[in-house]
């Protein structure tokens, strides 16, 4: 007799709070998406109309702050310091989140996305330092390809309405989580130029009593908020990138629910300051660092400069070569198999998807190229050209696959018995069951009552007719 078949699926079936949450934390990321799509049109409208390219200059490159602090900042540097600081905080808690009661909990479960992630980053890098090799550029901006810009990538799939299976979009969302922290590392580790360690040091004693007041149970945004912002101030003047200082404290949360908890601090901190995050903090970033001018001989450059060339196909080639083939490497050499509902192309629309990058590559590459403003622009226009090429080819495939993906997810979401948990989740569940035959039979009964209804009108509508035939003219 042969064994029971033991392989694992790929993009499975998620667990139901596992979908609640996919569901939730990609509902306010579309909205952020929206609103990112928005700010970053505006601001591409803004810097070429030519009245008033010369006021978003201004404007963007107006310093406010203290200077005795060392943060007299642009509004540009404020965006991509201090706001970014927020969006990699909320990181920092899907991170944790993810390692301690996510998909990356489980060894096994965490290989598909880890190591589609590390292709999906190693690949558009390899792609960027190929190009730039061969065309003698710069390999300073190796890493602007390598990052997935979720919140735009679902924006760009609300405006073309299409649907997509839940499984696709956790994956998508892990690949995302994944992906931020190795943006994050590649961050510290590389764009850091020098360190000023007096400050580093009061930073990292600001972590750990951040951490410790955590441990202790103390409460109140007003002991926090103040704390965070110092901690963001000395990390800023230490040389090291800002945002690591939020990504640290969004670490420090606690994902793990206790005793009758709903939500755990973690969790319960990320659904108030996500909004905060999407809503507000990137999109202002994108308004003041999308604004590139996109002239005919600006966007020739893109295709002819290899540093601008490199992030095009990293973005739109590497991006997508690197996580389809990590995710085919993961079940090839985990002898897993795709779930019975998916396809390979499916995989390699969504890894397409994931060329959309946008904030953190868009950061990188002010980062790469600091000093440079005139390469640092054209590198930007090289991240907006790239993710919208990205972005066309992925609505192509997605669409291809649209009405299976919209069967899919409406059996996902049906829901007859109507108490509140997917029909799917319920099969093995007596009491589903049981209540299902209750309800078909009050609809069976209810039929059955119509029928009479409908056969005793007929019956008189007969009788009146022979009645009326019976009649003498």
């Amino acid at each position: 007799m042969a064994a029971p078949s033991t392989s694992r699926k790929l993009l499975g079936r998620l667990s139901l709070p596992e979908r609640r949450f996919v569901a939730d934390a990609l509902r306010t990321e579309t909205v952020g998406g929206v609103l990112l799509l928005a700010a970053a049109v505006a601001a591409l409208i803004w810097a070429n109309i030519p009245g008033l390219a010369d006021s978003y200059k201004s404007v963007r490159d107006l310093h406010v702050g203290p200077a005795a602090l060392g943060l007299d900042l642009s509004l540009q540097h404020w965006a991509a310091d201090g706001l970014l600081a927020v969006f990699f905080f909320v990181a920092g808690i899907e991170l944790k989140r993810e390692l301690v009661a996510g998909d990356l909990r489980d060894p096994k479960a965490a290989a598909l996305p880890v190591i589609a992630a590390v292709c999906g980053m190693a690949v558009p890098a390899g792609v960027y330092a190929l190009v730039n090799a061969l065309g003698s550029g710069s390999m300073a901006g190796w890493a602007v390809p390598t990052a997935t810009d979720i919140a735009f990538a679902l924006a760009v799939l609300a405006v073309i309405g299409t649907w997509l299976p839940s499984a696709l979009r956790a994956f998508l969302l892990t690949l995302a989580v994944v992906d931020d922290l190795f943006a994050i590392l590649i961050i510290a580790v590389f764009f850091t130029r020098s360190i000023d360690f007096l400050a580093l040091g009061g930073a990292a004693a600001g972590l750990v009593l951040f951490w410790f007041l955590l441990r202790k149970g103390i409460r109140g945004w007003y002991v926090y908020v103040p704390l965070a912002v110092v901690i963001w101030g000395l990390m800023y003047n230490s040389g090291v990138h800002a945002t690591i200082a939020g990504v640290a404290m969004g670490l420090m949360l606690r994902c793990t629910r206790t005793g009758d908890e709903q939500h755990s601090p973690g969790e319960h901190i990320e659904h108030l300051v996500r909004p905060l995050s999407a809503g507000l903090a990137v999109p202002l970033f994108a308004l003041f660092s999308a604004g590139v001018s996109l002239s005919d001989e600006a966007i020739a450059q893109v295709f002819t400069r290899p540093e601008t060339l490199g992030v095009v196909l990293g973005l739109v080639i590497g991006k997508a070569l690197g996580i389809f083939g990590g995710t085919w490497l993961a079940a090839r050499f985990t002898r897993a198999s795709l779930s019975e509902d998916l396809a390979w192309p499916d995989v390699f629309a969504v890894a397409s998807l994931a060329g959309i990058g946008f904030t953190v590559s868009l950061l990188i590459g002010e980062l790469a190229f600091a000093g440079d403003e005139t390469l640092t622009d054209e590198v930007k226009a090289a991240v907006l050209i790239g993710s919208l090429i990205a972005a066309v080819l992925a609505c192509i495939l997605l669409k291809l696959r649209d009405r299976r993906y919209r069967a899919l997810t409406e059996a996902e979401e049906r829901d007859e018995d109507q108490d509140g948990i997917p029909d799917i989740y319920e099969e093995q569940n007596p009491a589903y069951h049981l209540r299902m035959a209750r309800i078909h039979e009050e609809k069976a009964a209810e039929h059955r009552r119509k029928a009479r209804a409908a056969a005793a009108a007929t019956a008189e509508e007969a009788a009146g007719s022979s009645t009326d035939g019976d009649r003498p003219a």
